[in-house]
């Protein structure tokens, strides 16, 4: 089986994503009670041409990325009251769990097969990475959305990169700037 530099699989869950009230406190939280960093941050993000379910959007979120062991821990915090993926699950749900993320080597390809499996593309857009994400709004049949990630070289480096700095991390520099 073939696995990213993290050491996820190609073929199975690499990243879970929780929203946040406060992405400070919470980096810091997860770094004290379960030694989870250290976390790269990005304070303000909408997107390259975003959409939020067919129609554009520039909902503004901060998201910071951390490891444990080999999965990604991502965390997200609104920064506006704009409608979003975020804001419709903290309206349903509250705080906490959001989404899983897969990794997607032929991304409209995926997007298709999960429509066609009666999963809604609630939100795309382009990342730092070069590729794209889109958010699969699985109406209840997951426990959360279901994120597609855009796999291409310069993913797997900086997700590698994000990796090895949690290795033996003494907990010093807990927040660090994306990229």
């Amino acid at each position: 089986m073939d696995s990213f530099g993290f050491g996820q699989p190609h073929n199975g869950v690499i990243q879970m994503a929780y929203i946040v009230e406060d992405i400070s406190s919470a980096m810091h939280s997860w770094a004290e009670q379960m030694n989870v960093g250290p976390w790269f941050l990005i304070d303000h993000f909408t997107g390259l041409n975003a959409k939020y379910r067919g129609g554009p959007t520039d909902a503004d979120i901060s998201l910071a990325m951390g490891y444990a062991g080999h999965m990604q821990i991502e965390l997200i915090q609104p920064n506006d009251n704009k409608p979003s993926v975020y804001k419709e699950v903290f309206e349903a749900r509250g705080w906490g769990f959001h989404h899983f993320g897969i990794p997607s080597f032929n991304f409209d390809a995926d997007v298709a097969k999960y429509e066609a499996k009666g999963y809604e593309l609630a939100f795309i857009a382009g990342v730092p990475t070069g590729g794209s994400v889109g958010y699969m709004d699985t109406h209840g049949e997951l426990p959360g959305m279901l994120e597609l990630i855009e796999v291409g070289p310069t993913m797997d480096e900086m997700f590698t990169k994000f990796y090895r700095a949690s290795i033996d991390w003494d907990r010093s520099n807990p927040v660090r700037v994306f990229g």
